[in-house]
């Protein structure tokens, strides 16, 4: 399950990673939390409009950044995406403490973090291709998943607390300053240990527009991203589920949206340490775990009460990273490594770049009917997503079968058999 941490470079990357990661989610939640009851009342759609602006910038400029990460060494790429990130949470606290903070400043800060991980996101994912090479690749990509959803747990439920005592101050501070962890390890890795891949000369519009091409000889790719953008666009929107139900639905604090967050990451961890075990990943987890995921939202949405419905999100959790974890370790592990930073740019584009249409549309959906019903819809993309992926399933085996039947018809009638 562990196996790549036998790896230095790599040990000191996950642990490197787990310190920024676990700032990310305090800055998330503290930022999600301020704008729904500090900067508006409770106004859900204000929430969306701010997830959109963050990961909008995943659906204009993903081609260019997939070829950016395969044009420059990805290690001093990360050191420039990494310092900006980390600004973005200092920017923050200097803001509120001040008292000056603004919803536009929030928006702002919001769209500048976005562009940058636009390009940190496929160069962070191709870089641990390099840290660990191609054998250890399926097993690191699940040890990723399960660093992140360990920040998950530990990260909202310490913002929460923070946020109720404090504010969000200082938990924009220690965002800020977790980024140094993921910087001073890139500093000191051991660059003779490394496993580069190669670098992808000349730009142009061939470059950019690499990843599209090579996809159009990968059906079975082009299959799992419309699933993985039917239901990250409509059901992976979970600060809103979250934030509303927590807030609107039991009448809780930061903390007790902090807790739901948390919670939600035990299923999460459970799911990336289950598929670390795996040696290779399959399809049928990916088109699987959309299904469960689905139920698992349908379920959630029924809870009556605050801790039944903080045990429901526990199979959200499990179901919704065992689909991203499959589908990244199939997509990373099937693709040759000189466009694999297009390619994971196009992945990231389909998980996150759906926010922009979904998110809000959660949000008003929150807004207009309930914030049962904003989960009933993020449910219904999970069955969505099952359907698409088994109806490919039975097409592709269908034809399969035809071609091997018709090549054994020629070979009998050219070997003159009956």
């Amino acid at each position: 399950m562990f196996r790549s941490l036998r790896e230095p470079n790599y040990r000191h990357w996950f642990a490197g990673a787990l310190i920024s990661n676990t700032g990310t989610w305090m800055q998330r939640t503290a930022q999600d939390w301020l704008v729904l009851t500090v900067l508006t009342d409770n106004d859900a759609t204000a929430l969306g409009i701010g997830m959109a602006l963050q990961l909008g910038p995943q659906l204009v400029l993903f081609p260019f950044a997939g070829a950016i990460a395969d044009r420059f060494d990805k290690r001093r790429l990360l050191l420039l995406t990494q310092a900006l990130m980390g600004s973005c949470g200092l920017v923050l606290f200097g803001l509120v403490i001040t008292g000056a903070v603004e919803l536009w400043h929030v928006y702002a800060l919001a769209l500048f973090l976005g562009v940058v991980a636009t390009v940190d996101n496929p160069t962070r994912q191709a870089f641990v291709s390099e840290l660990v090479g191609e054998s250890l690749l399926p097993n690191a990509v699940s040890l990723n998943s399960a660093s992140f959803n360990g920040a998950r747990m530990l990260g909202p439920a310490v913002a929460g607390g923070l946020t109720a005592w404090l504010g969000p101050a200082p938990v924009f501070l220690i965002s800020g300053l977790g980024f140094a962890a993921t910087i001073v390890v890139l500093l000191t890795l051991d660059r003779a240990r490394l496993h580069p891949a190669p670098i992808k000369r000349g730009g142009g519009v061939k470059a950019v527009l690499g990843g599209f091409k090579y996809l159009r000889t990968r059906p079975d790719l082009v299959v799992v991203l419309v699933v993985l953008f039917i239901v990250s666009t409509f059901g992976f929107n979970f600060n809103i589920y979250t934030a509303t139900m927590a807030r609107v639905e039991f009448g809780r604090d930061a903390s007790g949206f902090g807790l739901l967050n948390s919670v939600m990451a035990i299923g999460s961890v459970s799911g990336a340490l289950l598929a670390a075990r795996r040696d290779r990943p399959r399809l049928r987890f990916v088109f699987g775990a959309s299904g469960g995921f689905g139920a698992a939202c349908l379920l959630a949405s029924a809870m009556p009460s605050y801790w039944l419905f903080a045990i429901a999100l526990i199979g959200v959790g499990f179901s919704s990273i065992t689909m991203m974890t499959a589908a990244n370790a199939y997509v990373q592990t099937t693709i040759p490594a000189v466009v694999r930073g297009r390619v994971m740019a196009i992945y990231a584009a389909v998980v996150m770049g759906g926010t922009p249409l979904g998110a809000p549309i959660a949000g008003l959906v929150a807004n207009g009917m309930g914030p049962r019903a904003a989960l009933v819809l993020g449910g219904s993309a999970g069955i969505i997503g099952i359907a698409v992926g088994l109806c490919w399933l039975i097409g592709a085996k269908h034809l399969r079968v035809h071609r091997t039947h018709t090549r054994r018809l020629v070979h009998l009638t050219y070997d003159g058999h009956p």
